[in-house]
């Protein structure tokens, strides 16, 4: 009987390489789609959080905030910020961002999230002032403080 070598022969290395191009291509829009998920998310969140600890910061203090640094730690003055007008106790918040996200899973994730641009106008408060790039998307909403 003849001794064989060992190893693998050239055959049997290309349909290994095979399954794995087809596992790759297999995998790869999930998890494209995953991190797209995950980035609409992150700034849907973000939109939320912000609008929140505004409401609670008037809540609590009885006046607006200076800064964005007193509704929270680690806020992006640069990719966000927060516009209000007060009448009368009711209060118009509107939190925008320049942060880019897949537009339509964005607003999958907080339906009142709108992804256009916004003017707030001159009779809105500015919550920081040092925000000067083009909004991708926003959150509007008002509440009362009695």
């Amino acid at each position: 009987m003849k001794n064989r070598k060992r190893g693998f022969s050239l055959v049997e290395l290309l349909i290994v390489l095979a399954v794995i191009a087809a596992l790759i291509a297999t995998i790869t829009p999930v998890a494209m789609n995953a991190i797209k998920k995950s980035k609409a998310t992150q700034v849907a969140q973000n939109l939320k959080t912000l609008a929140s600890s505004f409401e609670n910061y008037l809540y609590v203090n009885s006046e607006a905030p200076k800064d964005l640094s007193n509704l929270g730690r680690d806020i992006d003055s640069k990719k966000y910020e927060v516009y209000f007008k007060e009448a009368t106790g009711t209060y118009n918040v509107i939190v925008v961002t320049s942060e880019k996200a897949d537009a339509k899973m964005l607003t999958s994730v907080v339906a009142d999230i709108t992804v256009d641009s916004v003017t707030p106008g001159d009779d809105y408060t500015s919550v920081g002032g040092d925000y000067s790039d083009t909004v991708f998307a926003y959150y509007s909403y008002t509440f009362n403080v009695y």
